[in-house]
């Protein structure tokens, strides 16, 4: 967030500015976020409690007291922070993303929407927009989601080609994993993530086709050990990359703070020499009115 600028400097600042630069501090500093943090995690361990009877028939009253009072401090932090950067805060993703999560929280959880219960849960994701580094790693899936979608369009052509041959081939012998295009897709799917697929169904299919080894072991290379690699690497690539940009939007402020350090320094130094210059041997500083 970059603060709105004074075109006018010399314009004393009004309070209501004042008050929003404080609640800004406040809202960004480390010890507010480490209240927040706090507060979500205690909430988390009281949400999984409540699905205890044994902790409910213990503390249920403490229980439900903790959830409420940890609804009304979220809703009292996206107060102050709307408060603090009013329509700039609608420009943020994160703060979208957190005042969803505590408006669901305030949907009525009686009668007919009882189901919305369960999404009080939602509040622990609030960890991922607090934590510096869970915010990186989301935007690095995020960042990645275009060549993500490259990569699936590649997997599901193969899945789909490898799907009306395995039809073509097994349905006859093996109905019930090849029997339909659809049967074989999901067939196809447990091969790629190794679940039992060489005594479950590779093995018994190659017992009456003894070749079908020609076909499952360069699908399961190809899926299993290349395409999804490639997501691996596309996902640290992408990390790699938000890592560089955040390395260098560092460095850019410390490059800011450093000149204005130099430039305050100068000034000093400017101001000492006119002090030095307006002395004179013997005589006393003359106040300048």
């Amino acid at each position: 967030m970059e603060h709105v600028a004074n075109t006018r400097p010399e314009a004393n600042p009004s309070s209501r500015e004042l008050r929003s630069t404080a609640l800004r501090a406040l809202v960004e500093s480390k010890g507010f976020g480490q209240v927040v943090m706090a507060v979500i995690v205690i909430n988390a361990i009281t949400l999984g409690l409540e699905t205890s009877e044994r902790a409910v028939a213990a503390a249920g009253p403490l229980l439900s007291a903790i959830d409420r009072a940890a609804l009304v401090f979220f809703t009292m932090e996206l107060t102050l922070r709307l408060w603090a950067y009013r329509f700039a805060f609608f420009r943020g993703g994160w703060n979208l993303f957190d005042l969803a999560v505590v408006a669901v929280s305030w949907l009525p959880t009686a009668g007919a929407f009882s189901v919305l219960r369960a999404l009080r849960v939602l509040r622990v994701l609030r960890l991922i927009s607090v934590v510096p580094q869970m915010r990186a790693v989301v935007g690095a899936l995020f960042r990645a989601l275009p060549g993500m979608g490259a990569i699936a369009a590649v997997l599901g052509l193969v899945f789909y080609v490898a799907a009306v041959m395995a039809t073509e081939l097994f349905s006859a012998t093996f109905p019930q994993w090849f029997g339909s295009v659809g049967a074989s897709l999901f067939s196809l799917f447990q091969i790629m993530t190794l679940e039992s697929w060489s005594m479950g169904i590779a093995r018994p299919v190659m017992e009456v086709h003894p070749w079908a080894w020609m076909f499952f072991v360069p699908f399961v290379v190809v899926t299993s050990f290349t395409v999804l690699n490639l997501f691996i690497a596309l996902i640290v690539n992408s990390m790699q990359a938000v890592q560089a940009d955040e390395q260098q939007r560092s460095e850019r402020v410390e490059g800011l703070a450093h000149d204005e350090r130099e430039a305050i320094i100068e000034m000093m130094e400017e101001l000492r020499q006119e002090i030095r210059e307006l002395k004179k041997p013997g005589e006393r500083p003359r106040l300048m009115l």
